[in-house]
Protein backbone atom coordinates (compact mmCIF):
# COMPACT_ATOMS: atom_id res chain seq x y z
CA UNK A 1 0.00 0.00 0.00
CA UNK A 2 1.31 3.48 -0.37
CA UNK A 3 2.00 6.18 2.02
CA UNK A 4 -0.89 8.32 0.63
CA UNK A 5 -2.85 5.42 0.68
CA UNK A 6 -2.06 4.37 3.93
CA UNK A 7 -2.92 8.09 4.99
CA UNK A 8 -6.34 8.22 3.43
CA UNK A 9 -7.20 4.54 5.04
CA UNK A 10 -6.23 6.30 8.69
CA UNK A 11 -7.81 9.28 7.73
CA UNK A 12 -11.25 7.61 7.31
CA UNK A 13 -10.23 6.13 10.51
CA UNK A 14 -9.94 9.35 11.79
CA UNK A 15 -13.24 11.09 10.80
CA UNK A 16 -15.42 7.74 12.18
CA UNK A 17 -13.45 8.89 15.85
CA UNK A 18 -14.71 12.58 15.28
CA UNK A 19 -18.07 11.57 14.61
CA UNK A 20 -18.10 9.07 17.37
CA UNK A 21 -16.87 11.78 20.05
CA UNK A 22 -18.75 14.46 18.78
CA UNK A 23 -22.13 12.28 19.07
CA UNK A 24 -20.80 11.41 22.20
CA UNK A 25 -20.90 14.72 23.43
CA UNK A 26 -24.25 15.86 21.83
CA UNK A 27 -25.43 12.85 24.14
CA UNK A 28 -23.83 14.17 26.81
CA UNK A 29 -25.58 17.95 26.83
CA UNK A 30 -28.86 16.91 25.13
CA UNK A 31 -29.49 13.95 26.34
CA UNK A 32 -29.61 9.71 24.40
CA UNK A 33 -34.04 10.58 24.82
CA UNK A 34 -33.02 13.66 21.81
CA UNK A 35 -29.89 11.56 20.06
CA UNK A 36 -32.84 8.48 20.16
CA UNK A 37 -35.30 11.26 18.64
CA UNK A 38 -36.44 12.11 15.37
CA UNK A 39 -34.79 15.70 16.07
CA UNK A 40 -38.31 17.86 15.34
CA UNK A 41 -37.12 21.47 16.03
CA UNK A 42 -34.23 23.08 17.28
CA UNK A 43 -31.70 20.96 19.13
CA UNK A 44 -30.76 22.49 22.14
CA UNK A 45 -26.90 24.44 21.35
CA UNK A 46 -24.01 22.41 22.39
CA UNK A 47 -21.60 23.99 24.49
CA UNK A 48 -17.89 23.75 25.54
CA UNK A 49 -15.98 21.26 24.22
CA UNK A 50 -18.85 18.72 22.84
CA UNK A 51 -19.48 21.95 20.71
CA UNK A 52 -15.78 22.31 19.80
CA UNK A 53 -15.68 18.44 18.80
CA UNK A 54 -18.66 19.15 16.62
CA UNK A 55 -17.62 21.73 14.54
CA UNK A 56 -14.38 19.62 14.32
CA UNK A 57 -15.86 16.52 12.81
CA UNK A 58 -17.88 19.07 10.67
CA UNK A 59 -14.61 20.70 9.45
CA UNK A 60 -13.03 17.23 8.90
CA UNK A 61 -16.15 16.45 6.54
CA UNK A 62 -15.75 19.45 4.31
CA UNK A 63 -12.45 18.91 3.81
CA UNK A 64 -11.58 14.78 3.53
CA UNK A 65 -13.48 14.90 0.30
CA UNK A 66 -11.33 17.16 -1.24
CA UNK A 67 -8.41 15.08 0.22
CA UNK A 68 -10.00 11.91 -0.99
CA UNK A 69 -10.64 12.37 -4.26
CA UNK A 70 -6.54 13.99 -5.00
CA UNK A 71 -5.33 10.82 -3.24
CA UNK A 72 -7.88 8.32 -5.39
CA UNK A 73 -6.54 10.61 -8.90
CA UNK A 74 -3.20 9.71 -7.69
CA UNK A 75 -3.91 6.29 -7.47
CA UNK A 76 -5.72 6.25 -10.81
CA UNK A 77 -3.28 7.86 -12.67
CA UNK A 78 -0.36 5.46 -11.31
CA UNK A 79 1.32 8.75 -9.53
CA UNK A 80 3.27 8.06 -6.35
CA UNK A 81 6.26 10.34 -5.76
CA UNK A 82 7.55 12.06 -2.36
CA UNK A 83 5.06 15.06 -3.10
CA UNK A 84 1.97 13.58 -2.99
CA UNK A 85 3.65 11.37 0.23
CA UNK A 86 4.07 13.97 1.77
CA UNK A 87 0.75 15.84 1.16
CA UNK A 88 -0.85 12.93 2.30
CA UNK A 89 1.14 12.60 5.50
CA UNK A 90 0.52 16.61 5.55
CA UNK A 91 -2.57 16.38 5.94
CA UNK A 92 -3.66 13.24 7.91
CA UNK A 93 -0.92 14.25 10.93
CA UNK A 94 -2.32 18.04 10.85
CA UNK A 95 -5.79 16.74 10.77
CA UNK A 96 -4.97 14.57 13.89
CA UNK A 97 -3.42 17.24 15.71
CA UNK A 98 -6.38 19.83 14.61
CA UNK A 99 -9.07 17.74 16.80
CA UNK A 100 -7.17 17.99 20.32
CA UNK A 101 -6.08 21.57 19.46
CA UNK A 102 -9.88 22.38 18.60
CA UNK A 103 -11.29 20.63 21.59
CA UNK A 104 -8.73 22.79 23.78
CA UNK A 105 -9.86 25.93 22.26
CA UNK A 106 -6.53 27.23 20.96
CA UNK A 107 -7.87 29.64 18.74
CA UNK A 108 -4.48 30.75 16.49
CA UNK A 109 -2.79 27.19 16.42
CA UNK A 110 -6.21 25.85 15.46
CA UNK A 111 -5.98 27.88 12.24
CA UNK A 112 -2.21 27.32 11.88
CA UNK A 113 -2.92 23.21 11.83
CA UNK A 114 -5.69 23.91 9.91
CA UNK A 115 -3.74 25.91 7.06
CA UNK A 116 -1.28 22.78 7.52
CA UNK A 117 -3.63 20.28 6.11
CA UNK A 118 -4.58 22.35 3.53
CA UNK A 119 -1.50 22.76 1.96
CA UNK A 120 -1.23 18.80 2.25
CA UNK A 121 -4.06 18.57 0.01
CA UNK A 122 -2.77 21.50 -2.83
CA UNK A 123 0.69 19.51 -2.78
CA UNK A 124 -1.00 16.08 -3.63
CA UNK A 125 -3.27 18.31 -6.13
CA UNK A 126 -0.10 20.11 -8.12
CA UNK A 127 2.01 17.13 -8.05
CA UNK A 128 -0.79 15.40 -10.16
CA UNK A 129 -0.37 18.10 -12.82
Amino acid sequence: MTTELCMLLWSVVLGLVQIALAATGSVSQRGLGWAASARDGEPKALTGIPARLCRASQNFLETFPLFAVVVLLALVLQRHDGTIALGAQLYFWSRLVYLPVYAAGIPYLRTVVWTVSIVGIVLVLTALF
